[in-house]
């Protein structure tokens, strides 16, 4: 059973199984995760999810990213996981078309902060978690969104009950019952794309709470079905339009490590668009902005097509400012204007810019069939000017993407954006790449709350 092989596998991970290079890349994952979540904090994102949260309040045991003040550590969960999704700049791991650190790390900062564990024990939830979340994902890649439902939400609770239950030193069947209790709040449904609602960045924050509820209710004693997964009424065969390939769940566990194979995005919208983006901004470097713009044609996967290219995209301005970060044609269009896309694209008066909505209307969206994943293939874009001229850029795989890896540098960059550039921005960034060494998490969420209140 699936429940059972991670739960073994999860009971009995230490520190020093992880590679240094995979500890590397976790760490990665977490400073930009803190990163998303300061920036929402500065611009005023996710906010009513952390307002929810604080009135929940709860024994203090943990603190939201950026607060001074502990609550309920299921609630500052949920708060941390609205938080680092809520501008959707958080990191995707292509395969499972999931994001990973939005729901692992809020259960870790509050059940670490609850239960006074050290970072070493921090970090190996982390990576527990990490593998959790991408490997249930790749089982059926692009699988829960062909049912209209987001992977984050589905997979997350599951995940984000792993990383717990590690915290609370529980063993391998309780773990497993852990899961099994976390699948039943499963949940995410896609229909945001209809209307331009922001509920998706509300998943990772119920996945991370209803992930350790589960995990206290298990080591209460509560049970879960063991066969939670791969079932005849489990998370596949319920939530998913593909069979679940299960060695890609737990074949090589703690050999192949698919931490290392998250990506993170240099851009705050749907992953899904990134390499056409990466494709624009080529298209500029031969003069694509140079004259007057007739026609912009652009070569996606399929089923990327539903998500980020629907039939209104483009044709209408964006509804509000999560729409614009679905709507392919709009952001490419944005890009073309700009010179490239940054979290100042996605603002109330740049999405109502008419000049951008009529280059969005000659943006012209067609699918190339590729065997890989969505999220892992590269984008053709040609722009065609009045004179005739044409401009071509083409890549084979989004910028931050396995294909093409940030580095740590790279990453500490992205955080300096989002966090600004300050004594206290250096002071959490150096306590989240020590974390293994740390007595407690506690230097990280009290330099949040330095960074963000200061």
């Amino acid at each position: 059973m699936i429940a059972s092989d991670l739960a073994a596998w999860a009971a009995d991970l230490a520190l020093a199984d992880i590679p240094e290079r995979v500890r590397t890349a976790a760490l990665d994952h977490v400073l930009d995760g803190v990163g998303n979540a300061v920036a929402a904090r500065r611009l005023g994102h996710g906010t009513p999810g952390l307002t929810v949260a604080r009135g929940l309040g709860g024994p203090p045991q943990a603190q939201p990213i950026g607060d001074v003040d502990r609550i309920g550590a299921a609630a500052a969960a949920f708060a941390n996981g609205v938080l680092v999704h809520a501008l959707d700049f958080d990191d995707t791991h292509a395969l499972a078309l999931v994001h990973p650190t939005a729901v692992v790390i809020p259960a870790a900062f509050a059940v670490a902060q609850e239960t006074g564990a050290d970072g070493a024990a921090t970090l190996v939830a982390i990576v527990a978690g990490l593998e959790t979340a991408c490997r249930l994902g790749a089982g059926t890649p692009h699988g829960f969104h062909g049912r209209g439902l987001h992977a984050t939400g589905v997979i997350g609770p599951l995940a984000a009950a792993v990383t717990a239950a590690k915290l609370y030193g529980a063993d391998s069947s309780t773990i497993a019952d852990a899961i099994g209790i976390a699948a039943s709040s499963s949940a995410g449904i896609l229909e945001f794309l209809e209307t331009g609602s922001d509920t998706k960045v509300i998943h990772p924050g119920s996945a991370s709470l209803n992930g350790v509820i589960a995990a206290r209710l298990a080591v209460e004693g509560a049970d879960g079905p063991v066969s939670a997964l791969e079932g005849p009424r489990g998370v596949y065969r319920a939530f998913a339009d593909r069979d679940p390939d299960l060695p890609t769940v737990v074949g090589d566990l703690g050999t192949r490590w698919e931490t290392e194979s998250i990506g993170i995005k240099p851009y705050p919208s749907c992953q899904l668009m990134h390499s056409a983006l990466d494709a624009t901004v080529r298209a500029l470097v031969g003069g694509g902005a140079g004259g007057e713009i007739t026609d912009v044609s652009v070569g996606i996967h399929p089923d990327s097509l539903g998500i980020v290219a629907g039939p209104e995209t483009g044709r209408r301005p964006p509804r509000t400012t999560y729409d614009a970060k679905f709507d392919l044609p709009w952001s490419v269009a944005a890009a073309l204007h700009d010179g490239g896309v940054t979290v100042a694209t996605y603002t109330p008066e740049s999405i109502a810019r008419p000049e951008v909505a009529a280059t969005a209307a000659s943006v012209h969206v067609f699918t190339v069939d590729d065997d890989r994943p969505a999220a892992d293939v590269g984008a053709t874009v040609r722009v065609t000017l009045a004179d005739g001229s044409t401009h071509d850029g083409v890549v084979d795989a989004s910028r931050g993407s396995r294909g093409r890896p940030m580095s740590t540098d790279d990453v500490l960059v992205k955080f300096a954006g989002n966090c600004g550039t300050s004594v206290e921005t250096t002071a959490l960034a150096e306590a989240v790449m020590h974390l293994a060494a740390a007595e407690s998490v506690s230097a990280i969420l009290s330099a949040a709350a330095d960074l963000v209140n200061g």
